[in-house]
């Protein structure tokens, strides 16, 4: 038996007491056995196979177990490399004592660890006592090869036994009772075939050293036990070390996974932002391209395209917004709930600068809806005027066709006395007649200077039209005064007239000039909007009427000159040529136009009874699309204004709030028909040109930027609550908590859904914290970053979730790194991909910076700062 006796301490207080019965067998067995050859020959290839293995990582091994530990060196070494400490600097010379003062050393240092020694002496080791020195290996062996193997109330023996079964209770024929000569009967057919393949695999695979020989162990009766429990003492922490890198792996796997995802979402954001920026970018010079069209249905159709703009192309760009917005508090709720920063996106795309943009389309969409109404209009009236000016041009080149050939004759020179006093009354009347056209001139130039005005789009052509009949004008002008000068001068060589066809002619001028501008009148276009327009052009016919009966007296007095005149000539056998020598105008004309101006009359009567038709359907068109807009409206306003006390005054769970959002939800949808009805109600108004509506201050524009806000609102909210379900599920908040956050919230809460500072303060203590000002200040720079004075409902339950939740760290992280890395400050490109999926292992070694340090190899990557960026505490 060796001398030496064991009392083997280890960090949780389990100790090997070589008093107890089980430990007294056991030192029955080394008394009998270490006189044992085949035992000895077992412990001691054993332990050197076991000292080597752990040399070796220092550049150097042993041969003779007894021999090369005498000098203290190796065994100092071996300490320091199992220990993971440095022992005291060992004495550099070579004699004896140098020796005895190094293994002293050793000895000193095993003690501290809770080994006692009992009759060892650094002097037996030195002078080569073989019993001593194989003792004292045995204990260093067990005391460091099984080390932190503790289960329940066990010792390390009976925990690595336990452990043993526990690795081997899946196996049939396996059984386990002993590290000497437990049944394994998957061994009986073939041991030593068995033993030697299980020797290699360990060496292979795991790094284990060939400690034993099957040989030996199956043709001994009964095999060392502490050199077998030496040897199952390596599987044991090669299973245990690979157990704790899976733990890491996973660990690292599932953080890196989040910020896969989150990536993704911020990714599909970024896309999503540059589309509808782009989409608002193009779209925005379209409305702002304020060039008028040069004819009515150009500029309808210009109308026609905003409508499908409306109705067609920007409802899927409202519901993109509003996704867009959903998806960026829902990223931002998973990233603080993973403990990761705020996503930040790209510049130019955060949500306030896709709303500004947003606002900007709008403005520009408003002012383009306005600007195509005004030029429709103004179009109209152009349209309106242009045919009116045309009208007058005809009439009065008709009226003018041949005059200036008329006034530019000589006739006066062969004429006689009564023919050149007939000339003379005739170019009286012509002046008179001239007279009576210049305001027809005046209107015409008057059209010609608004069209201009307007900006008309044949201007040019209008004009040069106006202006050849003004300076024809000017030219008839100027020749009636030369006809004039030339026919007084030989007027006084003329006398006899007849004076009923001077005063036919005089009176029959004016009344034909009359009946022109009654005919013009009678066939004149209009364009009105209202019905009082339209009465108030009634009222003038009406006017025009009640004038006929005096018209017809003058006419018949002037029909009473041309019949005195054939009664003085049949009287006083005259012969008339029947000529007027004074006048065209023959009593015909009068009778014919008179005809044309009396079945005008019904005409024009007809005209207006169908404008009046016409307005009355344009005011049961304004009634209509008013008294569905007075509805419609409100019960927007109405929606708006439950849904903002939805989310905190709704009792009962979570998802009872959900459901009755949805609720809301489906309502607000199924409503979506009165929407569309009055859409179809508004484009027949504008088809209609109904431009102003007195029945209702709703215009189709308001009804439709609330019907879009009223879409967003309902989808934010309905997105809130799946945040707070997603934060509630994520953190296990459960719904007492959340029950009790929203009632304390609703108590304090006296401005619909958010509260100030001081009723903030007043809920937190109500709720048990204990707020000094520094605190209470750094509360609200979480709850209100924006510094906007107010804490919303979401703003708390994100602070009170944070507050009773926990989540992983950068420095849990940085320890499971740790891990796989064996320890070392860095990890290798070739350790990521043996321990982490490919996927994962090659998002951490693009992401990873390189490691510097002295000695690390090439491929060294520092893990710690790379920890550290996935929770914002540094970049990338």
């Amino acid at each position: 038996m060796t001398a030496v006796e064991t009392h083997i301490t280890y960090s949780n207080s389990y100790t090997i007491h070589h008093e107890d019965t089980y430990m007294t067998q056991e030192e029955d067995w080394d008394r009998d056995l270490l006189l044992d050859p085949a035992w000895e020959k077992q412990q001691r290839k054993t332990f050197t196979a076991w000292c080597n293995s752990h040399l070796r990582k220092a550049g150097t091994q042993i041969e003779n177990i007894e021999e090369d530990f005498r000098n203290g060196l190796k065994l100092m070494l071996l300490l320091e490399v199992i220990s993971g400490e440095r022992l005291p600097k060992p004495d550099k010379g070579k004699m004896r004592f140098h020796k005895i003062a190094n293994v002293n050393k050793a000895l000193d240092f095993i003690c501290s660890k809770g080994v006692k020694l009992v009759s060892i002496g650094a002097e037996e080791i030195v002078d080569g006592n073989v019993k001593m020195t194989l003792g004292m290996i045995w204990t260093i062996i067990l005391r460091f090869a099984i080390q932190d193997i503790s289960v329940e109330e066990t010792s390390a023996k009976e925990g690595l036994l336990l452990w043993c079964q526990r690795k081997t209770a899946p196996y049939r024929n396996v059984n386990v009772q002993n590290f000497h000569i437990s049944n394994c009967v998957c061994l009986q057919d073939d041991p030593i075939g068995n033993l030697n393949t299980a020797f290699d695999v360990a060496e292979k695979y795991l790094d284990i050293p060939k400690m034993l020989d099957a040989e030996d162990i199956v043709n001994t009766p009964k095999p060392d036990e502490k050199a077998i429990m030496t040897y199952v003492s390596c599987f044991y922490h090669a299973f245990a070390g690979a157990e704790q890198a899976e733990t890491a792996a996973n660990r690292i796997c599932k953080v890196l996974a989040v910020n896969q995802e989150n990536e993704k979402l911020m990714e599909e954001y970024e896309k999503l932002a540059s589309e509808l920026l782009e989409w608002i970018r193009r779209t925005i010079p379209w409305l702002e391209n304020r060039v008028a069209e040069k004819t009515m249905r150009a500029m309808q159709q210009k109308l026609e395209d905003f409508r499908d703009y409306r109705r067609v192309h920007k409802p899927p760009r409202v519901q993109e917004k509003c996704q867009l917005e959903i998806n960026f508090n829902t990223l931002q709720t998973k990233l603080r709930l993973s403990n990761r920063p705020a996503f930040m996106p790209s510049e130019g795309k955060m949500v306030s600068d896709i709303a500004n943009a947003w606002k900007g389309l709008e403005q520009v969409e408003k002012g383009y809806e306005e600007w195509l109404l005004t030029e429709i209009r103004r179009l109209e009236r152009l349209d309106h005027l242009a045919e009116k000016f045309k009208q007058k041009c005809n009439m009065h080149e008709s009226w003018t066709a041949g005059k200036e050939d008329l006034l530019s004759q000589k006739d006066y020179e062969s004429a006689s006395l009564m023919e050149i006093r007939a000339l003379m009354r005739k170019h009286e009347a012509f002046e008179s007649d001239l007279a009576a056209h210049q305001d027809r001139v005046e209107q015409i130039a008057a059209i010609a200077q608004e069209l201009n005005e307007l900006d008309y789009h044949d201007a040019a052509s209008v004009n040069s039209r106006c202006q050849a009949i003004c300076d024809q004008w000017d030219n008839l002008g100027t020749l009636t005064q030369k006809r004039r000068d030339a026919l007084e001068r030989v007027e006084k060589l003329w006398e006899t007239i007849d004076q009923l066809y001077l005063e036919f002619a005089k009176r029959a001028a004016p009344f034909n000039n009359w009946m022109d501008g009654a005919m013009e009148d009678l066939q004149d276009m209009f364009i009105v909007h209202s019905i009082e327009e339209i009465q108030s052009l009634i009222t003038a016919h009406d006017q025009f009427k009640a004038t006929l009966p005096e018209a017809d007296k003058e006419r018949m007095a002037t029909l009473g000159i041309h019949n005195e005149i054939l009664k003085i000539a049949q009287t006083y056998g005259i012969k008339l040529s029947g000529i007027n020598p004074y006048t065209n105008l023959t009593s015909q004309d009068i009778t014919t136009k008179w005809d044309t101006v009396k079945h005008l009359v019904p005409l024009r009567d007809q005209m207006l009874q169908e404008e009046v038709a016409r307005q009355q359907a344009n005011e049961r068109l304004r009634r209509q699309f008013a008294a569905q807009a007075n509805i419609i409206g409100p019960w927007i306003q109405t929606k708006m204004e439950e849904i903002s006390h939805v989310s905190v005054d709704i009792a009962g769970s979570l998802e009872d709030q959900m459901n009755s959002l949805k609720q809301y939800e489906q309502n607000i949808i199924n409503y979506k028909s009165n929407i569309d009805k009055l859409e179809g109600d508004h484009q027949l108004s504008q088809e209609s040109l109904i431009f102003d509506n007195k029945h209702t201050n709703y215009t189709m524009e308001h009804i439709r930027v609330g019907w879009e806000q009223l879409l967003t609102t309902i989808a934010r909210t309905i997105n809130e609550v799946e945040n707070q379900i997603l934060t509630r599920d994520a953190k296990g908040i459960s719904q007492e908590q959340l029950n009790e956050f929203r009632a304390s919230f609703n108590h304090f809460d006296r401005r619909n859904g958010m509260m100030d500072p001081d009723d903030f303060r007043a809920c937190l203590i109500s709720m048990g914290y204990d707020l000094g000002e520094v605190e209470f200040a750094r509360i609200m720079t979480l709850v209100d970053p924006n510094n906007t004075g107010v804490v919303t409902f979401q703003a708390f339950i994100d602070f009170m979730t944070r507050e009773t939740a926990e989540t992983d760290t950068a420095e849990q992280v940085m320890a499971s790194f740790k891990i796989l890395a064996s320890d070392k400050n860095y990890i290798t490109v070739e350790e990521l991909r043996r321990e982490l999926p490919p996927e994962q292992a090659e998002y951490c070694i693009t992401r990873m910076t390189r490691y510097v340090g002295p000695d690390s190899p090439v491929d060294a990557l520092d893990y710690i700062s790379f920890s550290s960026a996935l929770y914002g505490e540094s970049d990338l």
